[in-house]
């Protein structure tokens, strides 16, 4: 008997974890940290309602922490076993998990020096060198859908997802009497984004797992490139400065990529643009080496020996004393740091100073989960907390949904189309509720399949 449990991502867009169990085996897919919502939040400090000891394999779609920031925390309760993923987004985790690490450990620091725990002392979740033990564990795989052997009968095979560098599709194929087949959609990606290949057609399956972050909305007509430019074309006019919150790995080096093909079209000025991220900047590396996975745009340019992701001003903050002195440049500006939603980092204190400034601009590029500052922002709140410090929200606020590197409902059901047989049943999960209702409504209407809304904790027997 087969079946699969819904530990995370499911009611929420974080914390992605799925338990898939047969023939006296269990491997885990995805192996995210929950955020947003304080009440997700302390979800990562309870004890996993799996025993970490008793699971074969780990297998990660993609580097985002929301699938794979909870790998330290599983490694620190006593997970020993192979971790695998593709090779671009093990080269991803090298730079992400030990900055998670390192972001557990000034928050734990942060609430002992200010007396903000109710024990003493506060502890991180984990720390850099259960992050350094985790990524001992990796296995990295093509992202070229030949199938391996991850525990005794388990096979996955990865494809790309199109969602960042790395990201995969994934088929899991259970060694069973009729040998079922079950396939994890992951973060699927947009179709016709910069820098990476479209997502490839979903293999033929028993049963699929499809996000849904975006089930109940669609993402526009109007580029993302048209946006960017009336931003920074009006900021410029205003002489004022633009705040850009953007996930290091993939929303950065999209952003780049499209300010530079402007300024190369002359229909933006070239303004200052500083990278303050110095994880961005690593990234910024690893897109570049793996060149399997660009588009044919990219690799063409790549190829006239021209860098797609630097513009014509372009600094880089790497150090924090470089971060500070950006707080004395004055004029028109463009400032990229993460987090992507405002919830932590060195985006953080140019925030502070930009969302009271009539004249600035912050330009969401992203999605921006329930509980934080990002969300609370575009909601349309007038003033929100940061570093226990209310700060007014008076600069112009933009969001470009264009941007998102998740697929919008319309452009999943195209992924969809790909399959010539329907699943048994389709889970749509990694979408906050109104979204995940939404899109199996989407899958129903649109095909006759039976889908199903995960609950948490939820087991489904696999026929």
């Amino acid at each position: 008997m087969a079946e699969i449990s819904f530990y995370g991502g499911v009611g929420t867009v974080t914390g992605s974890k799925y338990l898939l169990s047969a023939n006296g085996r269990k491997i885990l897919i995805d192996c995210g940290l929950f955020q947003g919502e304080k009440e997700l939040r302390e979800r990562n400090w309870q004890d996993p309602p799996f025993n970490p000891d008793e699971i074969d394999a780990v297998i990660l779609t993609h580097a985002h922490i929301d699938h794979s920031g909870y790998l330290p925390r599983l490694v620190k309760l006593g997970y020993k076993g192979k971790v695998f993923t593709s090779r671009a987004t093990a080269d991803l985790l090298k730079i992400l998990l030990p900055d998670s690490a390192r972001l557990q450990e000034e928050e734990a620091d942060y609430r002992n020096r200010h007396g903000l725990t109710s024990h003493s002392p506060a502890l991180p979740l984990y720390d850099e060198s259960d992050a350094k033990q985790a990524l001992e564990l990796l296995i990295g795989v093509a992202n070229d859908g030949n199938p391996i052997e991850v525990c005794q009968g388990f096979k996955a095979s990865f494809r790309v997802a199109g969602h960042i560098l790395g990201a995969s599709l994934v088929l899991v194929e259970i060694q069973t009497p009729d040998r079922l087949r079950f396939l994890f959609s992951g973060d699927l990606g947009h179709y016709d984004q910069p820098i990476l290949k479209d997502p490839e057609k979903p293999s033929e399956c028993d049963y699929l797992m499809v996000e849904s972050t975006y089930g109940n909305k669609l993402h526009g007509d109007v580029s993302p490139k048209e946006q960017i430019a009336k931003i920074i074309n009006e900021a410029a006019m205003r002489d004022a400065p633009i705040l850009i919150p953007a996930f290091a790995v993939g929303r950065t080096q999209e952003v780049l990529y499209l300010i530079r093909e402007l300024e190369d079209e002359s229909r933006i000025p070239s303004l200052p643009v500083i990278v303050d991220s110095p994880m961005a900047l690593q990234a910024i590396q690893i897109y570049n080496r793996w060149t399997e996975e660009h588009d044919e745009e990219y690799a063409s340019i790549l190829a006239k020996k021209i860098h797609p992701l630097k513009t014509n001003w372009m600094r880089l903050a790497s150090t924090r004393e470089e971060s500070k002195r950006l707080n004395d440049m004055k004029g028109a500006r463009i400032i990229i740091s993460a987090s992507g939603m405002l919830t932590g980092g060195r985006v953080l204190h140019h925030a502070m100073r930009i969302l009271p400034d009539e004249n600035a601009t912050i330009v969401f590029v992203g999605y921006q989960a329930a509980g934080t500052r990002g969300r609370q922002i575009v909601d349309g709140a007038k003033e929100i907390k940061i570093m226990k410090q209310i700060v007014p929200v008076r600069c112009h606020v933009e969001v470009v949904e264009g941007f998102s590197a998740h697929a919008d409902w319309k452009m999943v059901l195209r992924w969809l189309e790909g399959l010539k047989k329907a699943p048994k049943m389709v889970f749509t999960t990694h979408g906050e509720p109104e979204a995940s209702v939404a899109m199996a409504e989407h899958i129903k209407q649109r095909f006759g399949w039976n889908t199903l809304i995960p609950q948490y904790g939820q087991t489904v027997v696999l026929q």
